[in-house]
């Protein structure tokens, strides 16, 4: 048995934390997207539409990541997800991510809907669980950071590749507002422990009895 998920091929590791996702709620039907790095050149990408509650390891597309070209597929048919071009702009970005996860989380919708309109970032509460993220300091600020949704995929991929090339985040994590996090890692065992960690502050961040 698998002590990690990092002791799994990428695929199979994708697929664990697909049915995961989808359990909890943050994968419900065909929503959200996951990758993982096959080499430094290539990453393996759910392909579209799949229910996440049902994938397998033949539905997965692999893609390159210089410019998001799809190299092999394993169903005819298949397309890659639409956020693809934002997982290759992560990759581009970091070399040293290694997967690249995304959900859609009610409790991340209602964080960013509190956030100002104009909004760029969300300031996350200096919490114990934000050293998931490897920051240790006493009261950290740390800020999320916050982009625009666009029906338009590729633009969203574009001006985080933009923001991200003049100032690096100090998370391995973004928000898209009314949609979801993005959450990567160095590792597949990272990403997925980074997406928990944020998970739990996005739901703090957004309780009511907060307000």
């Amino acid at each position: 048995m698998a002590q990690t998920l990092d002791d799994l091929p990428p695929r199979a590791a994708l697929v664990e934390i697909a049915h995961d996702f989808h359990a909890r709620g943050w994968m419900a039907g065909t929503a959200g997207n996951l990758s993982a790095r096959d080499d430094d050149a290539h990453f393996w990408i759910t392909a579209s539409g799949k229910p996440k509650g049902r994938l397998d390891e033949n539905d997965f597309l692999r893609v390159r990541v210089h410019d998001g070209a799809v190299i092999e597929t394993r169903h005819t048919g298949d397309k890659p997800s639409a956020e693809t071009s934002i997982h290759a702009v992560i990759y581009r970005l970091f070399p040293q991510a290694r997967a690249c996860l995304h959900g859609h989380i009610v409790e991340s919708c209602l964080a960013a809907e509190r956030a100002k309109k104009s909004a760029k970032s969300l300031r996350l509460p200096p919490l114990e669980m934000i050293k998931g993220f490897d920051i240790w300091e006493q009261n950290p600020k740390v800020d999320l950071p916050l982009f625009k949704n666009h029906l338009d995929v590729a633009k969203i991929a574009k001006e985080i590749e933009t923001r991200f090339k003049k100032a690096r985040p100090a998370l391995t994590a973004l928000l898209v507002r009314g949609h979801g996090p993005t959450v990567w890692g160095a590792s597949l065992q990272e990403a997925y422990n980074r997406f928990e960690t944020l998970e739990f502050i996005l739901r703090y961040l957004s309780h009511p009895h907060r307000r």
